[in-house]
């Protein structure tokens, strides 16, 4: 179900509002960017087949600047679903761990800012999810970890991977092997999280604010730049450099930097098209 609210008298903002059929995801879905929500308040949001099924076919086709969080209370994502897990075979589990990895995959690749808010905790599955987005904002209550190895379980969604990008192989492998978990201050003292706020409000207020910014920029050469990151991203120097400047080139075949370009001789605010 979709429908339009059209903004005080006055203005000219019309802001749509998406109503999604998800059972445990909900999606606002406003003019700039969407609010994605992992709704599963009973199991502090855990991230069931169904939940995973639900984002990894929202995720298919998301293009638009993104802020993912879980619905209000103790947890952001609280991990897995652990119920499901134990009673899995291994073929299950690797199917399971697939289904996880393709929805990480995916929020990865959207071609636009994902900013990952988290108010609680975020252990196992919860963590790869918030990693999989382009930056973590944190509330004070956050709680970050990797805490597999205590149910004699490794991370399967990405965790291996990609923590050790954001904190270094020597960090990620202490947190990994014991299951630490860590606060907000201590995330960001690392580099896991970019800000962390007082309230939930603070949080999304600021992620608004962060979005509205990178709106204002070129949507085509913002996607490059996400793309370039991340395709350098583990890449030897040369390797990276090569990448870069494949995007590079790209940008002159973009209407954008033509907008750009001439806008900024013309001493004027450029125009550019939404995505």
């Amino acid at each position: 179900m979709v429908f339009q609210r059209s903004a005080p008298s006055g203005t000219h903002e019309v802001t749509t509002v998406s109503i999604s059929d998800y059972e445990t995801l909900h999606v606002e879905d406003s003019d700039d960017f969407v609010t994605l929500t992992v709704t599963r308040p009973s199991a502090r949001n855990a991230l069931s087949h169904q939940v995973l099924t639900e984002l990894k076919d929202f995720l298919s086709t998301a293009a638009k600047p993104m802020i993912l969080t879980g619905a209000p209370g103790p947890a952001f994502v609280a991990g897995a679903d652990i119920r499901e897990m134990a009673a899995m075979s291994p073929d299950e589990g690797e199917q399971f761990g697939r289904l996880g990895q393709d929805v990480m995959n995916l929020l990865e690749a959207v071609p636009a800012p994902v900013i990952a808010c988290v108010d609680g905790y975020a252990l196992g599955g919860g963590c790869e999810l918030a990693m999989a987005c382009d930056f973590i904002y944190a509330t004070s209550k956050a709680v970050f970890g990797q805490p597999e190895v205590l149910l004699g379980l490794i991370p399967g969604f990405g965790g291996c991977v990609r923590l050790q990008q954001l904190v270094g192989p020597g960090r990620a492998r202490e947190l990994i092997y014991s299951g630490r978990k860590v606060d907000a201050e201590e995330a960001r003292r690392i580099g896991l999280v970019n800000e962390v706020f007082d309230s939930r409000e603070d949080m999304l207020a600021a992620a608004r604010r962060s979005l509205g910014t990178i709106a204002a920029n070129s949507p085509a050469a913002v996607a490059l730049c996400k793309a370039t990151v991340n395709s350098a991203r583990g890449q030897e120097v040369r390797a990276g450099l090569s990448i870069e400047l494949a995007s590079f080139r790209r940008t002159f075949t973009t209407r954008d930097m033509i907008e750009g370009t001439t806008a900024f001789l013309a001493k004027r605010k450029p125009v550019f098209r939404r995505v």
